[in-house]
C-alpha cells in the first residue's frame, strides 16, 4: 500500500496508499492534527486507506484557554506596571533627594529678609529688640529622631523650638487656625519650657507631616515664603527602624511599662531596657507597601516645600557624626556651640534583637530594594 499526502509518501510491505484528488475524497476522509484511522474495504476505495481524521473542538474549551490566557497576561501586566511605579517613586525620592542637596545650594545663604525683628505683645525685648531673629521649622515623622534633636537645639542658649505645636488638632483644622498659630509663634508670643523670650536668636517648631502640612501644602509654603522661614527636614533613612520604634511606643501607650507611665523618649539605659523588653511582631505580608508609603509621603514633602530655604539632615548622619550640628547652626546663622541632650537612645544594636518575626521580615525584604534596612546602620 502507499500512501502520499503531497509532499509526503509512506511505504510498507502490506501497506499501499493512494493519492487522488482531494475533491475525490468522502466527506468522512479528511485531515487531522490530532488522530489517524484506516478506512476498511468497502469505501470508494478497493484497497485500504490510511486517512487522518480531524479531532472536533469543544468551543468551551477553546474559550477558557483565551480566558485563562488573558488573565495570566493581565497579572504580568500589572506586576510590570506595579513595579515600575514602585521604581519611579523610589528614583525621584532619590532625585530629590540629591537636587535638595544642602552642601551645593545657594538658597542656604542668609540674607536680610530671613533676620526678624518681632514685637511682641505679652513681653517686651528690652535690650534684645535690636537683635535679629531667626524663623525655622523642623519637618519630620514621628519616630525620626525629632525629639532628640530638638533637644539639641533647645541647649542653645539662643534658640527657643516650642515643639510639636501641631499635635493639637484644633490648631489645624484649615489653613486659616494654622496661619494664626504660626504668627503667634513667630511673634514670639507662644509660651512654653523651651522659650528664651527677649533674647532668642532663632525660633521655631518641630512639625510633623501627619499633622496638616500634607493637606494644605501650597498655603503653608507660601507662608514659609512670605515669612522667610526656614525649613530642616528631618529624615530616617532606615525605614524599617522607624516602623519598629513606631510599633513599641504605640505598645506602650497601652502597657505602659514604666512603672504604669508612658514616655516616648528616655533619660537612662535602665529605662531604655525596660522598653525594649518589648518587641513587636510586623506584618510581613504589608511591610513593602508601609516603606513604600513611607518613602512617598517624604517625596511628595520634599517636593512640596522645595522653594522654601531649606536643609535636608538625617537622623542616622547625626547618631553617626555629631558634627553635623555644626551645619545646622551655619544654617540658622546662630554662633556655634555645644549642643547636648539627656535623651538616651531605646533601640540599640541590630534590628534582629528587636523584631519578634525577624525571619519572616528578613525573608521579605531579601532580594528588594529595602534589603540593607536589615543591615546596622550606625
Amino acid at each position: 500500500m502507499g500512501f502520499d499526502l503531497g509532499l509526503l509518501s509512506f511505504n510498507a510491505p502490506n501497506l499501499s496508499l493512494v493519492s487522488p484528488p482531494f475533491s475525490h475524497y468522502s466527506p468522512r476522509i479528511f485531515l487531522s492534527f490530532c488522530g489517524i484511522m484506516v478506512v476498511e474495504e468497502g469505501s470508494f476505495f478497493n484497497k485500504d486507506v490510511l486517512v487522518i481524521k480531524a479531532q472536533k473542538k469543544s468551543p468551551l474549551v477553546l474559550r477558557m484557554s483565551v480566558l485563562v490566557f488573558s488573565m495570566v497576561c493581565g497579572v504580568f501586566i500589572c506586576c510590570v506596571c506595579l513595579k515600575q511605579i514602585r521604581t519611579q517613586a523610589r528614583t525621584k525620592l532619590l532625585e530629590l533627594q540629591t537636587i535638595q542637596n544642602p552642601s551645593s545650594q545657594s538658597v542656604l545663604k542668609i540674607t536680610d529678609t530671613h533676620l526678624h525683628y518681632p514685637n511682641p505683645v505679652s513681653f517686651n525685648r528690652n535690650e534684645c529688640a535690636r537683635n535679629p531673629v531667626h524663623f525655622f521649622a523642623i519637618l519630620s515623622n514621628q519616630r525620626s529622631g525629632s525629639g532628640w534633636f530638638e533637644t539639641l537645639l533647645n541647649s542653645h542658649i539662643n534658640v527657643s523650638s516650642n515643639g510639636e505645636i501641631f499635635s493639637v488638632r484644633e490648631r489645624r483644622m484649615n489653613a486659616s487656625t494654622i496661619v494664626k498659630t504660626l504668627d503667634k509663634v513667630y511673634s514670639l508670643d507662644w509660651v512654653s519650657s523651651a522659650s528664651k523670650n527677649e533674647c532668642s536668636a532663632a525660633v521655631g517648631l518641630k512639625w510633623m507631616l501627619n499633622q496638616g502640612l500634607m493637606e494644605h501644602p501650597k498655603e503653608i509654603a507660601d507662608y514659609f515664603n512670605h515669612r522667610s522661614v526656614s525649613v530642616i527636614f528631618l529624615l530616617r533613612r532606615n525605614l524599617l527602624r522607624r516602623l519598629v520604634s513606631t510599633l513599641a511606643n504605640s505598645y506602650d501607650r497601652y502597657a505602659k511599662l514604666l512603672n504604669g507611665t508612658h514616655k516616648s523618649h528616655v533619660h537612662s539605659t535602665e529605662e531604655a531596657d525596660t522598653l525594649l523588653q518589648y518587641k513587636p511582631a510586623i506584618n510581613s505580608t504589608s511591610l513593602l507597601t508601609n516603606l513604600k508609603d513611607m518613602e512617598t509621603r517624604v517625596a511628595k514633602a520634599l517636593e512640596y516645600f522645595s522653594t522654601t530655604r531649606h536643609m535636608i539632615l538625617y537622623y542616622e548622619d547625626l547618631i553617626r557624626n555629631p558634627t553635623e550640628l555644626k551645619r545646622v547652626l551655619d544654617f540658622l546663622g546662630l554662633p556655634q556651640m555645644e549642643l547636648t541632650s539627656r535623651q538616651v537612645k531605646i533601640h540599640r544594636g541590630p534590628l534582629s534583637d528587636h523584631i519578634k518575626n525577624w525571619e519572616d521580615v528578613n525573608k521579605t525584604l531579601q532580594g528588594t530594594a529595602y534589603e540593607s534596612f536589615l543591615q546596622a546602620d550606625y
